[in-house]
């Protein structure tokens, strides 16, 4: 980029589904490669396919981009209310003899498709209303209203230096002329984005590699309408595990299941950018060191592959790092749920305080927020576990800790220190008295430090857990 020029770069799904992950990495990359230039970024939601478009997908799509925090400069716009641009675009090409009216009915564009099957060659329209020198061209038909058709370059070849493929060349001969605007007036897809993206001044457009085939239809529009081309790069597609393109079979794969799975959008986003872009050997960063490192040049030109153990470690990484009263808030609706099943939420030790021992073993605020309930369910230790720990060389030593919990000073390192002394007092190892205990206070075998756990659980709940056999 020189210093005079400025970036600017969209993301314009359609609303016809949820945001996918796909989508939401194509996303990523616009906005990071904007901000790495101070560019602007826009949301544009294209909307022209009126039977698919709907209001819900709309919302899935602002929803996924406000929980990942991809902030739109400007926007959102929507095709549906830019007809009067097109209609003027359309105009301009008609009056210019780029484009023309085509009364062909549906039918016969089938027909003459299907001899063109039949003859082996590749199925196109055949240009019978396409205006030519000398060409007499059909009586129009009274009862039929025109598509207006894109008149295609039949000579030559339209080649982009692609930004992540390299070179590309597709020749015209192999496109017919594309229809962009149907019988009622409502233009196409491919002639809307090549119109939004010259009025919005879109230098660079960054897109999955299923846009590949579009590009030199686009390029030849805006060539057509006398405008400026952007940079095209096309992102290999995303597969999964199985080699596959990604799709539901694979899991979660629309991006607001993710925070319902209790994954942080820091953790997606740093998973999201290393799914065909590379920083050195850097694995975990920043969303504010990927928008200072950002560039084209380290895009792959290879699929890459979706791997939900990969997020979910990414994710455990951030949980770790995450603010305890955030991630509280998060675990909160969860634990609140579960007391409906019998949990004493309010009673318990304070939830951050919770939070902060538990996360370390968490990989989903789910996990956590299951894990954290056994500070707030009362114990209902198996009966064999129980009898297996218990033993009657422990119980004398489970009395004396009992005692002299009544008057210790109620902190970690003092609970720790005694539980020493009285190890030591009564000739056992850790494990030997720390398992009981577990079994009496938590109803698990398997919990953080039990100095810790004894500490958060409280000098009452203590006493009164271990009671019936101190």
């Amino acid at each position: 980029m020189t210093a005079t020029s400025q970036v600017r770069t969209r993301f314009a799904p359609s609303p016809t589904g949820y945001l996918h992950v796909g989508g939401a990495r194509t996303a990523l990359y616009c906005w990071a490669y904007a901000r790495h230039f101070g560019g602007v970024f826009i949301l544009r939601i294209e909307d022209t396919d009126l039977e698919r478009s709907t209001p819900q997908a709309v919302q899935a799509i602002l929803d996924g981009m406000q929980w990942l925090g991809l902030a739109h400069d400007e926007g959102p716009f929507y095709q549906m209310q830019r007809m009067d641009r097109y209609r003027a675009a359309l105009a301009k090409l008609l009056d210019g003899g780029a484009a023309y009216h085509c009364y062909s009915s549906p039918a016969e564009v089938e027909a003459m498709r299907e001899r063109q099957r039949a003859a082996g060659d590749k199925p196109r329209y055949d240009g019978t209303w396409r205006p030519e020198p000398g060409k007499t061209l059909p009586a129009i038909p009274a009862d039929r209203t025109p598509v207006i058709r894109f008149r295609n370059p039949q000579e030559g070849a339209v080649t982009w230096d692609d930004l992540v493929k390299g070179p590309i060349t597709i020749a015209n001969g192999e496109m017919d002329d594309l229809v962009i605007a149907r019988p009622d007036g409502t233009p196409t897809y491919n002639f809307c984005v090549a119109v939004d993206d010259w009025e919005m001044q879109i230098t660079h457009v960054i897109r999955g590699d299923d846009h590949v085939n579009n590009t030199p239809r686009q390029i030849n529009i805006l060539q057509a309408l006398g405008a400026p081309l952007p940079r095209y790069g096309h992102l290999p597609m995303i597969l999964g595990t199985d080699g596959e393109k990604l799709s539901k079979r694979h899991g979660a794969v629309s991006v607001m299941d993710y925070p319902a799975q209790g994954f942080l959008p820091e953790a997606m986003l740093n998973y999201l950018a290393r799914l065909g872009w590379s920083h050195g050997d850097d694995e975990v960063f920043s969303i504010e060191q990927m928008c200072a490192w950002f560039d084209l040049d380290h895009l792959s030109k290879s699929p890459a592959q979706f791997n939900p153990e990969k997020l979910a470690w990414l994710n455990a990484h951030y949980i770790k790092q995450a603010d305890n009263a955030r991630l509280a808030a998060l675990a909160s609706p969860q634990m609140t749920q579960m007391t409906q099943e019998g949990a004493q939420f309010a009673d318990g030790p304070p939830l951050e305080a919770v939070i902060a021992l538990m996360k370390d073993r968490a990989a989903t605020v789910n996990e956590l927020a299951t894990a954290a309930m056994l500070f707030y369910r009362a114990p209902a230790p198996d009966a064999a576990l129980l009898a297996q720990h218990l033993t009657d060389a422990v119980r004398p030593a489970l009395a004396d800790f009992a005692r002299q919990c009544t008057d210790i000073a109620w902190n970690r390192d003092a609970l720790a220190a005694m539980l020493k002394t009285v190890l030591a007092s009564h000739k056992l190892k850790m494990p030997q008295l720390a398992m009981p205990l577990r079994l009496l206070l938590t109803g698990q075998l398997q919990t953080p430090s039990i100095d810790a756990v004894v500490e958060l659980i409280g000098r009452q709940t203590v006493l009164s857990r271990l009671q019936p056999v101190a």
